[in-house]
C-alpha cells in the first residue's frame, strides 16, 4: 500500500508540476516581443546565454563523467548512475529555466509597455519565473523516485518483506574495495550529481554575472555617469546575460541541490538510524523513508495552486509584492495542511512504544511537527533578512545616508549592518534545531530541512521572477521606451531583490539543518568508533584530529570565498579595462553616433568565468577526499563541524549585506535621501559612493553566499559517499602508532 502511495501521490505531483511549467512555457512563448529593436536586443541576451550554458555544461560534462566513473569503481556502480541521473536531472531544470528567463524578459517589457499596468506586467513576469520553479521541484522529484525505486525496491536494497535486520536493508559488497554498502550511499550518489550542477551553476554564472555587473557599473556609472542598461555601456549586455546564467540558472540549480539534499539526507538518516537500533519495525523503517518524498510531493501540489492564484486572478493589484506573498502563503498553507493528513494517515498504525523507540515524542504527528517548526523557521529568517535588506527599514537607510560622507563609510555601513545581522538568524536555527531535535531525534532534524524547502517551487517562481524583470528594464532602456515602462519594471525589481534575499535566507537555513542531518548519517556509516553504547552518536570534540579538522574545516569557507572574490576582481578588471577602451578609441559611442561592441564584453565574461570556477569547485569535493584518505574519518568529522558552523556566518553575512548595499543605491537613485536628488549638486558625489558599496556587495551576495550552502552540503555528500572507504583505508592506519598520537 505504501509503495503504491509513493508511485501515485509522487508521480502525480511530478506529471502536475512538469505539466503546467509546460503549460507556461508555450503561454509565455506566445506572447509579444515588441518592435524589431527589442528583438534584437532579447535576441542578443539570449545568445549569449545559450552560448555560456552551452560551453558551461561541456567542461561539468567531462568533470561529471570522472566523477562518476570513479564513484562507479570504488564505491558503488549503483552510486555512479544515481550520480549521473542527479546531474542530468538538475542541469536540465537550469537549462528549461533559463532558456524561458530570455524569451519571457522581453515579452515582460512589451506587456509594461502596452498596457502601462503593474499588475498585468507582474503576471507575465511571474508565468516565466513559474517555470523555473515548477521545473526545481518536478525534476528533483521525478529522479529522486527513479532512484529510490529502482536502486531501492527493484534493485533489492529494500526488501519490505524482511523480517530480520540484514533481510530489510541489504548490503552489497563492491567488488574492487570489498567494502559493504546499503541504499544510503546510492542515495547520497544521487544528491551530489544535483550538487556538483549547482555548485558550477551558481560559482560559473556568478562570476559571470558579477564581472559583468561590476564593469558596467564601476565605468559606466562612476566615471561615464551614464543610467544602469544605457545602450551605450559595451557592458550592459553581458550584464543582462549574467541575470540569466547567474540569477536563473544559478538559483534554480542551487535551490534544487537544497531541496534534493534535505530530502535525501532525511531518508537517509532513516536507514542508517534503522540499521543502528533495534526494536524499530520494517513498515517503521518503509514510512520514515517514504515520509520526506511524499511531503515533498504534496508541497509540489500546493505550489502548484498557490502559483496559479496570481495567474488565474483576473485583475492583479499594484502591489506587486502582497501578490506574490500571497502566492507563497497559499503554496505554504496547502502544504501545511497535506502533510499533517499524511503524517496521520502514515503512522497512525504504529504502536506508542514503536514511536517512542523512534524518539517520536509527538506521536504519529512527529515528523510533521518538525517539518512546521523549519517552515515557521525559514519564514522568519526571511522575514529577519527582508528587515536587514530592504530600504524600508532603517539598517538600509542608514547606509544611504552613510554615502553622503563618502565610499569608506558606504562600505563600513554595509559590513556592519551584515555582521549583526548574523545573530537573530542564527538564534532562530538555534531554536529550530533545538526544537526540531527535541521532538524528533536527528530525524526530526531532517524533517525540519525539509519542511523549510518543501514549497521550494513557490519560492524558486518568485526568485525567478526578479532577474526576469530586472533584464526587462535593461530592454526597456536599451530600446529607449517610455520612462513610465522603466518605472513599471523597477517596480516588479525592486521586490525582486527583497524576495532573493528571503530565498537565500531559506537556502542557508535549510543547508544547515540537512547538514546536521548528513553528518549523522556521515557518522554512522563510519562506524563503532563515532557511536556510544552501540547506537548514540560521538564525535569528540578534544580529540586531537578532531579538533585539527575542525579548525581547518572553518578556515575551508574563508578560502572559498577568497577565491571566488577574486575570480570575480580578475574577469570584471578584463570588463573594466574593455568598457574603457571603446569609449576611448570611439568618442562616438557615448555621443550615441554608433553602437558599442556588446560581443567583446559577452566573451569575456564568459572565458573568465569558465576559466575561474574550476578550481574554486574542485577544491570544495577535493579537501575532504583527501583529508580523509591521509587522516581518516574524525578528521573529516571536524573539517564538517569547523565548515559548516563558519559558511553559516559567512553566508548570512555576504548575502545581506550585499542586499543592502544593492538597496541603499535603489533608495539613493528614487529620491529617498533628503537632500539628495538626480540632478542636483552633490547628488553625483553620494550616488558614486554607493555605486561602490553596492560594487563591493555585488560579489558577496550573488557569488559567495550563495555557493556557500552548497559547499557544506557538498562537502558532507562527498564525505559520506566516501566514508565507506576511507574509514578503513587512510595513512593513519597505514602507519603503526601514528593514530594514537591524535588519541584516535
Amino acid at each position: 500500500m505504501d509503495l503504491n502511495l509513493l508511485i501515485i501521490i509522487v508521480m502525480f505531483a511530478v506529471v502536475l508540476g512538469l505539466g503546467y511549467a509546460a503549460l507556461n512555457f508555450f503561454l509565455t512563448k506566445k506572447l509579444k516581443e515588441g518592435n524589431e529593436r527589442m528583438q534584437h536586443i532579447a535576441a542578443k541576451i539570449r545568445e549569449g546565454a545559450n552560448a555560456f550554458i552551452f560551453y558551461e555544461y561541456k567542461i561539468v560534462a567531462i568533470i561529471g563523467s570522472i566523477v562518476a566513473v570513479v564513484l562507479g569503481l570504488f564505491i558503488a556502480w549503483e552510486a555512479g548512475v544515481a550520480f549521473l541521473i542527479g546531474a542530468v536531472m538538475s542541469a536540465t531544470a537550469g537549462f528549461i529555466g533559463m532558456k524561458i528567463a530570455t524569451y519571457a524578459n522581453v515579452r515582460v517589457t512589451n506587456a509594461a509597455n502596452e498596457t502601462r499596468n503593474v499588475g498585468k506586467t507582474l503576471k507575465v513576469a511571474f508565468r516565466g519565473g513559474s517555470v523555473m520553479g515548477l521545473c526545481v521541484a518536478g525534476f528533483a522529484l521525478l529522479g529522486a523516485v527513479i532512484v529510490y525505486c529502482c536502486f531501492g525496491w527493484a534493485g533489492g536494497m529494500i526488501n519490505v518483506k524482511g523480517t530480520e535486520l540484514a533481510d530489510i536493508v541489504v548490503e552489497h559488497i563492491n567488488p574492487i574495495t570489498k567494502q559493504g554498502y546499503n541504499l544510503s550511499i546510492i542515495l547520497s550518489g544521487y544528491a551530489l550529481g544535483c550538487s556538483i550542477i549547482a555548485l558550477f551553476n551558481r560559482v560559473g554564472g556568478g562570476i559571470y554575472t558579477k564581472a559583468a555587473d561590476m564593469g558596467a557599473d564601476l565605468v559606466g556609472k562612476t566615471e561615464a555617469h551614464i543610467p544602469e542598461d544605457d545602450p551605450r555601456n559595451p557592458a550592459t549586455i553581458a550584464d543582462n546575460v549574467g541575470d540569466n546564467v547567474g540569477d536563473v540558472a544559478g538559483l534554480g540549480a542551487d535551490l534544487l541541490e537544497s531541496y534534493i539534499g534535505a530530502i535525501m539526507a532525511t531518508v537517509i538518516l532513516a536507514i542508517e538510524l534503522f540499521t543502528h537500533s533495534t526494536g524499530l519495525t520494517s513498515s517503521l523503517l518503509q514510512k520514515m523513508a517514504l515520509f520526506p518524498l511524499i511531503f515533498a510531493g504534496i508541497g509540489l501540489i500546493g505550489c502548484v495552486i498557490g502559483i496559479s492564484y496570481p495567474l488565474i486572478k483576473r485583475k492583479l493589484s499594484d502591489n506587486p509584492h502582497l501578490e506574490l506573498n500571497l502566492s507563497t502563503w497559499i503554496s505554504a498553507g496547502v502544504t501545511l495542511v497535506g502533510g499533517l493528513l499524511l503524517s496521520i494517515f502514515l503512522f497512525k498504525g504504529e504502536s506508542a512504544a514503536v514511536l517512542k523507540l523512534a524518539k517520536f515524542k509527538a506521536g504519529m504527528v512527529t515528523p510533521w511537527v518538525c517539518a512546521a517548526v523549519g517552515i515557521v523557521a525559514g519564514i522568519v529568517i526571511g522575514i529577519i533578512s527582508e528587515y536587514y535588506t530592504s530600504d524600508a527599514h532603517k539598517p538600509t537607510r542608514n547606509i544611504a545616508q552613510a554615502s553622503k560622507e563618502g565610499a569608506a563609510l558606504t562600505v563600513t555601513q554595509g559590513m556592519a549592518t551584515g555582521m549583526i545581522s548574523c545573530m537573530l538568524p542564527v538564534v532562530v536555527l538555534g531554536v529550530a534545531i533545538f526544537a526540531s531535535f527535541a521532538l524528533g531525534g536527528m530525524f526530526g532534524v531532517g524533517c525540519g530541512a525539509m519542511g523549510m524547502l518543501s514549497f521550494v517551487a513557490a519560492t524558486v517562481s518568485v526568485d525567478t521572477y526578479g532577474p526576469i524583470s530586472d533584464n526587462a528594464g535593461g530592454i526597456a532602456e536599451m530600446s529607449m521606451l517610455d520612462e513610465e515602462v522603466r518605472d513599471i519594471t523597477d517596480k516588479l525589481d525592486a521586490v525582486g531583490n527583497t524576495t532573493a534575499a528571503i530565498g537565500k535566507g531559506f537556502a542557508i537555513g535549510s543547508a544547515a539543518l540537512a547538514t546536521l542531518s548528513m553528518m549523522s548519517s556521515y557518522l554512522y556509516a563510519a562506524g563503532e568508533g563515532f557511536m556510544q553504547d552501540g547506537a548514540n552518536l560521538l564525535l569528540n570534540i578534544i580529540r586531537g584530529d578532531v579538533i585539527v579538522g575542525a579548525i581547518l574545516g572553518a578556515a575551508i569557507p574563508f578560502l572559498f570565498s577568497g577565491m571566488l572574490i577574486n575570480a570575480v576582481a580578475k574577469a570584471a578588471r578584463k570588463m573594466v579595462d574593455e568598457v574603457r577602451r571603446q569609449f576611448h578609441d570611439n568618442p562616438k559611442i557615448l555621443t550615441g553616433e554608433e553602437d558599442p561592441d556588446s560581443t567583446k564584453c559577452v566573451e569575456i565574461s564568459s572565458k573568465g568565468a569558465i576559466r575561474q570556477m574550476i578550481v574554486p569547485s574542485v577544491v570544495a569535493i577535493a579537501i575532504p577526499v583527501a583529508c580523509g584518505f591521509i587522516f581518516g574519518a574524525g578528521f573529516v568529522g571536524g573539517i564538517l563541524i569547523g565548515a559548516t558552523l563558519a559558511a553559516i556566518m559567512l553566508a548570512i553575512y555576504t548575502g545581506n549585506a550585499g542586499g543592502a548595499w544593492d538597496n541603499a543605491k535603489k533608495y539613493i537613485e528614487k529620491g529617498g535621501v533628503e537632500g539628495v536628488k538626480k540632478g542636483e549638486e552633490g547628488y553625483d558625489a553620494v550616488h558614486d559612493a554607493a555605486v561602490v558599496g553596492d560594487t563591493v556587495g555585488d560579489p558577496l551576495k550573488d557569488t559567495v553566499g550563495p555557493s556557500l550552502d552548497i559547499l557544506i552540503k557538498i562537502m558532507s555528500t562527498v564525505s559520506l559517499v566516501c566514508v565507506v572507504v576511507f574509514q578503513n583505508y587512510n595513512l593513519m592506519k597505514a602507519i603503526p602508532g601514528l593514530a594514537g598520537i591524535f588519541g584516535a
